[in-house]
């Protein structure tokens, strides 16, 4: 494996992208796709991915073929990937992942020049499975700019952070019938995250809905069928009238959402990366994770980190009752929000003064 010198390559044909899980993870990896357009413009680009992320990338402008792992279809599944990625044949292959399972995907794929992270940023062995890597990268930085280094490393141009996220027609008509139930301007309030540690609590944020709506805003809670309970226990808790979409919307119309909401809010997870690609105020809320590695991107002025002695800890399930997300306020949140909102209406005021 070579950790220093860049091959010349040339003659790409076929890329392979190994990224199979997080959507908050696939989210920001979407901006690499542009660069590598620009740089092997003839290339045939292909994703391997699980089908919690699929929706991100099945209708996207750069990519053009989907490799899906069933993970619940067991070990054959797996081999059937392995079979797809190896029937592909890319000459280059980039392993975002860095776990074992990936990188035998990477290796499965014979490309002659397999990049991917770093050992000391990599899990399992899966550097093992490289020809070539990335430089060490810090523990606590940004994971879209960790991705931007595979643009980097292969010499490709710099380009404008772009998500390239694509609704269908049908999607988008779908969106606007939901949203005729709700208040406009509305935010968006995403409530739930893979790791139980990470979120916040139901009443606080009902009391955030009913100050928002007495400031003449509606809110709409997205999130996956799993956060349906926490979804009801809000709206048994506020005053305000509330659009209920968890478990309602695929990932591209969670996006269609945001991008006709005011402003979102909630904590560390999938859709809080969903709604800063949409490009709208983000405020997010931190306890057991790091911002420096996952802040919304364009969004770190909006930051709330709680604050503990065990924060952050990056544990999935909190033995001490999240203190550290206990510590965020009401009225912090609703600061935060209000100056984003304003900063929002900035921005397009000079937006229509340039026009």
């Amino acid at each position: 494996m070579n950790t220093s010198s860049r091959p010349r390559i040339v003659g790409v044909r076929k890329i392979l992208i190994v990224l199979l899980g997080a959507i908050g993870d696939v989210t920001r990896a979407l901006p690499l796709l542009p660069r590598l357009r620009a740089l092997y413009p003839g290339a045939r680009i292909a994703w391997a991915i699980e089908p919690a992320s699929q929706d991100l990338v099945e209708t996207h402008p750069q990519v053009d073929d989907v490799f899906l792992f069933e993970r619940r279809n067991g070990v054959g599944a797996f081999f059937s990937l392995l079979r797809a990625v190896r029937n592909f044949g890319p000459e280059l292959s980039l392993d975002l992942q860095r776990h074992a399972k990936s990188g035998l995907v990477t290796f499965a794929s014979g490309a002659k020049v397999r990049l991917g992270f770093h050992r000391v940023n990599s899990r399992e062995g899966n550097w093992l499975c490289l020809t070539h890597t990335i430089a060490p990268q810090p523990h606590l930085s940004s994971k879209l700019e960790q991705f931007q280094q595979f643009a980097d490393w292969l010499g490709a141009p710099p380009l404008p952070v772009a998500f390239g996220i694509s609704p269908k027609e049908e999607e988008e008509r779908r969106v606007e019938d939901l949203l005729q139930q709700i208040k406009r301007p509305f935010v968006s309030a995403f409530v739930g995250s893979s790791c139980p540690s990470r979120t916040w609590f139901a009443a606080h944020t009902a009391q955030v809905i009913d100050a928002l709506y007495r400031r003449g805003l509606g809110t709409v809670i997205v999130g996956g069928a799993a956060e349906g309970e926490f979804a009801h226990a809000v709206r048994e808790q506020t005053s305000a009238p509330v659009l209920d979409l968890t478990g309602r919307t695929n990932l591209r119309e969670l996006f269609a959402v945001f991008q006709r909401s005011a402003a979102a809010f909630g904590p560390d997870s999938g859709p809080m990366h969903i709604a800063a690609a949409a490009g709208i105020p983000v405020v997010s809320l931190w306890g057991a994770t790091s911002p420096l590695r996952s802040a919304p991107w364009g969004n770190e002025s909006w930051v709330i980190s709680g604050s503990a002695p065990c924060s952050p800890c990056f544990r999935k399930h909190c033995p001490v009752g999240r203190i550290c997300m206990q510590s965020i306020s009401v009225e912090h949140v609703l600061q935060c929000l209000e100056a984003a909102l304003v900063a929002r209406e900035n921005v397009s005021a000079q937006m229509s003064s340039a026009s």
